[in-house]
């Protein structure tokens, strides 16, 4: 079984499907991940604001969890009810990680 790459929001990098194609994983690459290219962000937001702005080591130690940034940039093609379980899901492992 291999790692498992969490990232500060709660994301699994190891479950994307461009991990070691497209890209390396917010942590190698220091919260630019492939997907910031395509939308004109230098950096995450997530990322930028959990690491840079309050040098958190994950959104779950944040009071204002779960907050815009989570869906500034979401998957055009992600359902509202998928994004919402999707939201839960790194909510619960932002949670557990306190």
């Amino acid at each position: 079984m291999s790692e498992q790459i969490e990232m500060v929001c709660g994301y699994s990098c190891s479950d994307c499907e461009h991990l070691g194609r497209e890209c390396a994983g917010c942590e190698k690459t220091r919260g630019k991940p492939f997907w910031t290219a395509y939308v004109g962000a230098d950096l995450c937001p997530v990322y930028d604001c959990c690491v840079n702005l309050r040098g958190l080591s994950h959104c779950g130690k944040c009071p204002d969890l779960v907050c815009e940034r989570f869906t500034r940039f979401r998957d055009p093609g992600m359902s509202e009810e998928v994004l919402e379980k999707t939201l839960a899901r790194m909510k619960r492992e932002l949670k557990n990680r306190k």
